[in-house]
C-alpha cells in the first residue's frame, strides 16, 4: 500500500508561468543568447508573449492587467526629463545642486541622500527617469566610474522611497488600505530615522565595492550652459507644475482623502508646458519607449503569475505568523521579486487579518520597498534607471546588482527589523 502511494501520488510540476518569470530572471542575469544581446525590455516581453501563447492568460484579461494610470505617469515623466536634460536645465540644475561636494564621497553622499529624500516626495520613478542623464553627467564631467554613479541612484531611490506614503505605488496601496488617518506623519515617525541610516549603509556598502574610486582628488566644478533657452523654461515651469501638484496631494491625502486624484494626473498636467513647446515631437519619438513596452510586458506577465495561484498557495501554507515583523519583511524581500511589490501588497495585507498593528503596516513598506534593492527586477525603478543608461552605452549586469545589493537588503532588513 505504501508503495502503491509512493507510485501513484501526485508529481507537483511548476505553473508554466511562474517558470516562464523565472526564464526570465535567468535570461535578465545573462543577458546573452549565442551572439545576440539582449535588453531587459526584449526579455520581458518575449515572456508576456509566450503566457500568452500557451493561453495561460486570455488576451482579454492581458489587456485589463495593463495600468493605464502607470503608463501615463511615466509617459507625463519622460517628457518632462527629456526636456529637462535636452534644454540643458538639468546639468545647469544638477551642477548647483553637487557644487559644494569636494570629492567623490561627498558626492556619493549627495546624491544618496537628495535622491532618497526627494523620491520620498517625488516619487522613486520619476527621480529614476530624470536622475539617469544627471549622474551620467557626473561622471563624465568628475572622472567617475558610472557603475558607482548608476548604484548610487538606484540604491537612494529605492531606499528614500521607504519613508513616504507618494514614494512608491506600493506605499500609497497601504495607506488607503490599511486605513491611516494621519500617512505621511504615520509614515514619517516610523520609517524616517531607520531609512536614513539604510541610506548610510548604501554609502558604507559602495565605498567597500567602489574603494578604488573614493579618495581621488579634489572636484573640479565648471559652469554648465543651458543649450534651448525656451525649452529650460518650459521644462522649469513643467517641474514647478509637478511640485506643486506633488504638494496638492500630499495636503490631500493627509487632510481631505475623498478629493484625492491619481498620480497620472501629476504627470500628465506637469508635461503640459513641453507637449505644447515647439520641440514636442522631438521630445516624444525620444522619450523612452522601450520602458513602456517593458512596463506593459511585466503587468501581463505579473498578472499570469498571479492568476496561477502560486503565490496564494504558498502563503495558505505559511504558519499563522503571517504578522510578525520579521515574516513580512521576509516574506516581503522574497515574494516581492516574484510577483513584484506592488501585487504582493495588495495580495498579503488581507492575509495579514484583522486588525493590523501600524507596525505591521510599516514592516509591510519596508521589505516590499527594499527588496528593489536586492535584483534588478525587484524595483521598477531599477530597470527604468538601466534602461535609461543603456541608451548612453553604459549598464549595470544582473550579477553585479545582486551582489551589492544583497548585502545592502540584508543590512537593511536588520536595521527595520530593529526599529519596527
Amino acid at each position: 500500500m505504501a508503495i502503491d502511494s509512493i507510485i501513484f501520488s501526485p508529481v507537483y510540476f511548476p505553473d508554466p508561468s511562474v517558470l516562464i518569470l523565472l526564464g526570465v530572471f535567468v535570461l535578465t542575469a545573462l543577458r546573452q543568447v549565442g551572439s545576440l544581446r539582449l535588453q531587459i525590455w526584449q526579455i520581458m516581453t518575449s515572456g508576456a508573449i509566450l503566457v500568452l501563447l500557451l493561453g495561460e492568460i486570455s488576451p482579454q484579461e492581458a489587456i485589463q492587467a495593463i495600468n493605464i494610470d502607470v503608463l501615463i505617469f511615466l509617459f507625463g515623466a519622460f517628457c518632462v526629463g527629456e526636456a529637462l536634460n535636452r534644454s540643458g536645465y538639468l546639468a545647469w540644475f544638477g551642477n548647483r545642486l553637487v557644487s559644494r561636494a569636494k570629492d567623490t564621497d561627498q558626492l556619493v553622499l549627495l546624491v544618496l541622500f537628495s535622491t532618497g529624500i526627494l523620491s520620498a516626495f517625488l516619487m522613486n520613478d520619476t527621480l529614476a527617469i530624470m536622475g539617469t542623464p544627471l549622474v551620467l553627467g557626473f561622471s563624465r564631467k568628475y572622472n567617475i566610474s558610472p557603475k558607482l554613479m548608476l548604484f548610487s541612484l538606484a540604491f537612494g531611490v529605492t531606499t528614500g522611497s521607504v519613508m513616504s506614503p507618494i514614494g512608491n505605488p506600493q506605499n500609497l496601496l497601504i495607506a488607503i488600505g490599511g486605513n491611516l488617518e494621519t500617512p505621511f506623519v504615520t509614515f514619517l515617525q516610523s520609517l524616517a530615522l531607520p531609512t536614513l541610516l539604510c541610506l548610510l549603509v548604501a554609502y558604507a556598502v559602495l565605498k567597500l565595492f567602489f574603494r578604488e574610486e573614493f579618495g581621488k582628488s579634489t572636484l573640479i566644478h565648471s559652469e554648465e550652459v543651458i543649450t534651448d533657452p525656451e525649452l529650460a523654461s518650459a521644462s522649469k515651469m513643467a517641474l514647478s507644475l509637478l511640485l506643486a501638484l506633488i504638494a496638492c496631494k500630499i495636503l490631500l491625502v493627509e487632510f481631505l482623502p475623498s478629493w484625492d486624484f491619481n498620480l497620472s494626473w501629476i504627470a500628465l498636467l506637469s508635461a503640459l508646458p513641453v507637449l505644447l513647446s515647439r520641440r514636442r515631437l522631438e521630445i516624444v519619438r525620444n522619450i523612452d519607449w522601450a520602458t513602456l513596452v517593458f512596463f506593459v510586458s511585466m503587468f501581463v506577465l505579473m498578472q499570469s503569475v498571479w492568476t496561477s495561484g502560486t503565490c496564494q498557495e504558498l502563503l495558505a501554507r505559511m504558519p499563522p505568523q503571517l504578522g510578525s515583523v520579521s515574516t513580512i519583511l521576509a516574506l516581503s524581500i522574497g515574494l516581492s521579486q516574484l510577483i513584484s511589490n506592488v501585487p504582493f501588497v495588495a495580495l498579503y495585507l488581507p492575509a495579514m487579518g484583522s486588525p493590523v498593528s501600524q507596525g505591521q503596516l510599516m514592516a509591510l513598506a519596508a521589505g516590499s520597498t527594499i527588496a528593489g534593492n536586492l535584483l534588478i527586477l525587484g524595483a521598477a525603478s531599477n530597470v527604468i534607471i538601466i534602461q535609461n543608461a543603456e541608451k548612453e552605452g553604459k549598464t549595470i549586469s544582473f550579477t553585479e546588482f545582486s551582489r551589492i545589493g544583497a548585502l545592502i537588503t540584508i543590512l537593511d532588513a536588520i536595521i527595520y527589523f530593529i526599529f519596527l
